[in-house]
């Protein structure tokens, strides 16, 4: 009999779930004492590991002196502000401001909200359209999933937002022809800069640079979605930088506090700020905890603890051994082949990855299905002996699972 919690992306039905009850760096520890190698930094996010005193502690002192506020006008406070300034300074928009919200599915949905916002206020009317790539993930609010390029996720929902267009993943001609084909029309296009939970694919030599000349002719923003890549995933604070592009708009999330609590938020260039802070425009958009004291405050711990353990610099060093362990399964025949950046990769298998994970949880690593690859996405603290555990285990169990 199922429990009361109803969980996202399971069966409804199902009653096998596993309870974990303490963590600690890259280790999880469940409610019958088992230990896992969390490999896949919870859902994609947690930079600095479990269980940092640091932000632990900075959330605490927070909530003594101001539990939670409320951020519409005329209130602000000064984690908000200081995590604010911390987030633009990282990002290619230090001249920019930051919407702050819950989640990256908010940020998705008032990130479109935003580009569609910027060309009304232009006068711009038929600007609605949106180009979304097949195998996009953009959460799961009604803007987010339809924006998705995962078809599955899409449907089941009836009708979704009106004026979305898929084009092939990487097919920049495609693009091309859409926006020619929309002229005058196309508000944005919103692509992940390493598509994640669509199976972790980096984008094709020039692609995100194809994107922005092709937004820049045609008078559309450009939207990165920065959830996953953001925050010193890809070996660089954002996509953006490690990429070279330039967005009008970036959500983000996951790492902006470790997962310590739900922070979510769009960096907003100044370009785009210049549109809306025109005199009597009021952004009648926004969130009841956007801007909380508490996740602000985990935010800046957060950012300040990746500063002072240099975690985006280590990321090479992580790349570098994600990689040698992953061409080490390929060489043996274990999987067909491994894609991905900086710590985010995904090991093909040719096959449907669900079973594998299974098998994995029973052996101790978390990693994630995604189609017929399984994401590698670790902390950026695990340790080189920890990832050796994380090949060995893999190596063992895939080898089993082929016999």
């Amino acid at each position: 009999m199922p429990t009361k919690f109803l969980h996202g992306f399971a069966p409804p039905a199902a009653d096998d779930f596993i309870t974990i009850v303490r963590a600690e760096g890259c280790t999880l520890w469940d409610d019958q004492g088992k230990r896992y190698l969390d490999a896949l930094a919870s859902l994609w996010y947690c930079q600095v590991g479990h269980g940092r005193a640091e932000i632990i502690d900075a959330v605490a002192d927070q909530m003594r002196l101001l539990d939670a506020y409320q951020t519409f006008a005329p209130f602000t406070n000064e984690p908000a502000e200081e995590l604010a300034s911390m987030v633009v300074e990282r990002s290619p928009h230090p001249d920019g401001r930051v919407f702050f919200c819950g989640s990256g599915s908010e940020a998705v949905d008032s990130a479109l909200k935003i580009a569609r916002a910027v060309h009304q206020l232009q006068g711009d009317t038929d600007r609605q359209v949106i180009i979304r790539r097949t195998d996009a993930y953009h959460g799961t609010n009604f803007g987010g999933t339809t924006a998705q390029g995962i078809a599955g996720n899409r449907e089941g929902w009836g009708d979704l937002v009106p004026h979305f267009i898929e084009v092939p993943r990487d097919d920049i001609e495609a693009v091309s022809t859409t926006m020619a084909a929309n002229e005058g029309r196309v508000a944005a296009v919103i692509t992940e800069p390493v598509q994640g939970a669509g199976g972790v694919y980096p984008p094709s030599d020039g692609y995100l640079e194809g994107l922005r000349r092709l937004c820049d002719q045609h008078g559309a923003l450009l939207i990165l979605d920065e959830v996953i890549c953001g925050f010193g995933r890809t070996g660089s604070w954002f996509g953006a930088q490690h990429y070279g592009v330039m967005p009008d708009l970036m959500t983000f999330a996951k790492g902006v506090t470790s997962g310590y609590q739900p922070v979510g938020g769009v960096i907003v260039s100044r370009a785009v700020c210049d549109v809306l802070e025109q005199p009597g425009y009021t952004l009648r958009t926004g969130y009841t905890y956007a801007g909380h004291p508490t996740g602000m405050a985990a935010g800046v711990a957060n950012l300040a603890l990746m500063e002072k353990e240099q975690l985006v610099q280590r990321v090479p060093h992580l790349a570098a051994k994600l990689t040698e362990g992953l061409a080490a399964l390929q060489a043996d025949g274990i999987i067909q082949s491994y894609r991905g950046t900086g710590a985010v990769y995904a090991a093909e298998l040719g096959y449907d990855a669900a079973a594998a994970r299974m098998r994995l949880l029973e052996a101790g690593v978390v990693l994630r299905p995604v189609g017929t690859g399984l994401a590698i996405c670790p902390p950026l603290v695990i340790t080189d002996h920890e990832i050796g555990i994380l090949f060995d285990t893999m190596a063992d169990v895939l080898a089993k699972e082929q016999a």
